[in-house]
């Protein structure tokens, strides 16, 4: 009987052991290639880049933002993409992606493609698609599907996504599998994605890179060679006139956050525009209807408002989220203000009614030009905020004070 329950042991181990054989190679995510490039990605956070200093200092790759949304355009684009250029480095371009449906995500792929038509790109296009808001997951796909696709359609060049490790496990599906993948993992000997792709031809593995010519910090990348294209030329025009931008697109663009209470009509008077061209420009369907969290495409040009100062450009201010229990005397109090002062810049009617999650404007007696301000929408982390904005998480988390980097609430607002 002992040698029978022996035997049965064995063949029970060498089951195990040839079940962990098969499933181990499934569980790999290596590299495309065992060749690596150093590589960098930026965009106007970086400000202005030596890229010669950049190339000598062994970099390979430089990815460039291009765009946002559907009509904001990187500041920088043009200037790294000629530096960079000349400097001889190997060049790709990648999108923000803010899209909420798939005609949302069409529509920017065309103007992502606009944007970047008559250049040269020697690397794939590159699709950022990270923050998702309310959306639930086969929406998710479904509009990454229609960028990415619309995007290779247009510019007859490959693409790519990029994305951290946690939403290529557990969110992208097996319809983006098809497409390579640029991972973002910070703080690990090597990256690991569980589902859909074996392998990576990009990797982000820090965003607190220091790299000779660039005077901030900058993300660092491996690439394979996969990741270049199989020849570079230029990428054609787009001629679909339905998705070019509107009228006024050459004034200069930026994306602000809603705050509680503003409407349409007083972000055009503070930004020197009109609500309609708010309207066309964010694809508004109901002019009263816009939410407190969501970001809304302004233009900058000759705009009265800048960052720190109220709707009337003369006061300093800073923000402060209305947490349960605070009164409005409690608050002037912690900021060296009065009640008053508060009510009237936030046009409070009743000192004795504030709600929780209410963002205040409150004086303050400077002016702090060099952050800005942004509102935690729901479903953000502060690993897809420091990536929309281009700053390191630790910086975000210094600024802010914030003592659980895992824990932020939709209505905070954080210095960026």
């Amino acid at each position: 009987m002992k040698n029978i329950l022996n035997k049965i042991a064995i063949l029970l181990i060498s089951c195990l052991f040839q079940f962990y054989i098969l499933i181990t190679p499934s569980l790999a995510f290596e590299p495309s290639n065992t060749k690596l490039y150093d590589g960098i990605d930026v965009s106007a956070w970086q400000g202005n880049i030596d890229f010669n200093q950049v190339k000598n200092s062994g970099i390979s790759i430089v990815y460039i933002k291009a765009s946002e949304g559907f009509y904001s355009i990187d500041p920088y684009f043009e200037q790294n993409y000629l530096a960079s250029k000349n400097a001889g480095l190997k060049v790709g371009f990648y999108h923000y992606v803010t899209a909420r449906s798939v005609e949302d995500a069409i529509k920017q792929a065309n103007f992502f493609a606009s944007n970047i038509s008559g250049k040269i790109s020697d690397c794939k296009l590159a699709m950022d698609f990270e923050s998702f808001g309310n959306l639930d997951k086969n929406s998710i796909n479904e509009i990454a599907l229609a960028f990415i696709s619309t995007v290779e359609n247009l510019s007859k060049k490959d693409a790519i996504v990029y994305s951290n490790a946690y939403t290529a496990t557990n969110i992208f599906d097996f319809r983006l599998s098809k497409y390579p993948l640029w991972v973002a993992q910070y703080e690990v000997s090597s990256p690991t994605v569980y589902n859909n792709w074996n392998y990576w031809e990009g990797w982000q593995y820090t965003d607190e890179g220091e790299v000779p010519g660039i005077s901030v910090y900058v993300d660092k990348n491996k690439f394979t060679p996969d990741i270049l294209l199989d020849s570079s030329s230029n990428i054609p025009p787009v001629t679909d006139s339905e998705n070019d931008a509107p009228e006024n697109s050459g004034t200069p663009f930026k994306t602000i956050t809603i705050v509680y209470g503003d409407t349409l009509s007083e972000l055009a008077i503070k930004y020197n525009t009109t609500v309609s061209i708010l309207v066309e420009l964010n694809n508004i369907k109901n002019p009263n209807l816009i939410y407190a969290g969501d970001s809304l495409i302004v233009p900058i040009e000759n705009s009265n408002s800048s960052n720190g100062t109220n709707n009337n450009g003369n006061i300093c201010t800073t923000t402060y989220v209305v947490q349960k229990g605070d009164t409005l005397s409690q608050i002037a109090l912690n900021f060296g203000t009065t009640v008053t002062e508060i009510a009237s810049l936030n046009n409070i009617k009743n000192i004795n009614l504030i709600y929780t999650g209410q963002i205040l404007y409150i004086p303050t007696e400077s002016c702090d030009m060099s952050h800005t301000l942004y509102v935690v929408k729901p479903g953000d982390t502060l690993w897809g905020i420091s990536r929309r904005f281009g700053v390191s998480i630790s910086k975000i988390v210094m600024l802010n004070r914030i003592l659980n980097p895992n824990l932020i609430y939709p209505g905070n607002v954080l210095r960026i």
